[in-house]
């Protein structure tokens, strides 16, 4: 592409001249002083969608709220588009020109850059990223595509502004299900949430604890401690006598029953059984069960 490769990481505004005149309303518009094109008007039905577009979720309400925005003070920024042939390609500017075909506009102002089909995906993102404009699950999809193409994780993170763990933990998302996924997409699910379900091996326990997510608005915190291993045994020489072995077999079933941490303190004569709950809700859910109001 005609710009430094470098210049992706800072966003599109590095690519674009700066300041731009005002733009023409003519379909070819004269480069400026460094030989770039500026902003000019495109025929709406010229311009074809970014195949490789990390965003996938488009808001219906925020998008009308854009529409009605445009029918009244049209587009006020430029989408960047690039050649593809005899027609253009999106680069950044997917939601903008959407609302401009559902405005009823005919044409709408766009910069055209020279951007090798190789990045578009990587300007798109770095857009979007800056934006705050994307879920987990669209970014760790964009991850793994600049991936798939060769870059390392720490590069990945150097072109978006992220550490590499972000960017690894963005990754492992695509571990889980499809169905978690979507939830995660949609919001169902918090990023924390998430990283912490990862952490159990059985589907079907993360298919659980996710209903519980859901269903009591269980905290992140809370799901840590419920997916976190049981501390290790201490060594026969100095640990305790070991539980009587009816004791272990009621704590067992009583941690299944009620899906969380149970502690018998004593013996078979005299001692203390301790819950642990996250939260109020929590709190109802397992005085239900004892309780009897909950099966």
């Amino acid at each position: 592409m005609s710009s430094p490769r470098n210049a992706l990481g800072r966003g599109i505004g590095a690519l674009l001249p700066s300041p731009p005149p005002e733009p023409p309303r003519a379909e070819t518009a004269p480069p400026d002083a460094d030989g770039e094109s500026v902003a000019r008007e495109i025929p709406v039905a010229s311009i074809d969608p970014n195949p490789d577009q990390p965003r996938r979720i488009f808001d219906p309400s925020a998008l009308q709220q854009l529409v009605d925005s445009i029918r009244i003070h049209g587009v006020l920024q430029p989408v960047v588009v690039r050649r593809a042939g005899e027609r253009y390609e999106l680069v950044v500017g997917e939601r903008r020109w959407r609302a401009a075909k559902l405005a009823g506009l005919t044409s709408l102002p766009a910069a055209v850059l020279e951007i090798d089909s190789r990045d578009r995906l990587e300007v798109a993102l770095v857009e979007n990223v800056q934006r705050r404009d994307l879920n987990p699950i669209e970014l760790a999809v964009a991850f793994r595509a600049l991936a798939d193409g060769g870059a390392t994780q720490e590069e990945i993170g150097e072109r978006v502004g992220m550490d590499r763990s972000s960017v690894s933990n963005h990754l492992r998302l695509l571990d889980l299900s499809p169905d978690l996924q979507g939830d995660l997409e949609a919001g169902r699910l918090g990023m924390g949430h998430a990283k912490a379900l990862l952490g159990l091996q059985s589907s079907q326990r993360r298919r659980g604890l996710r209903d519980r997510i859901v269903e009591e608005g269980l905290s992140v915190r809370a799901v840590e401690e419920l997916v976190r291993p049981p501390e290790p045994r201490k060594s026969a020489a100095s640990a305790r006598p070991s539980q009587d072995p009816h004791l272990q077999s009621v704590g067992d079933a009583l941690r299944q029953h009620l899906q969380t941490r149970v502690r018998i303190k004593g013996d078979g004569e005299r001692g203390r059984i301790e819950l642990e709950y996250f939260g109020a809700e929590d709190f109802d859910r397992l005085t239900g069960l004892l309780l009897g109001d909950v099966e």
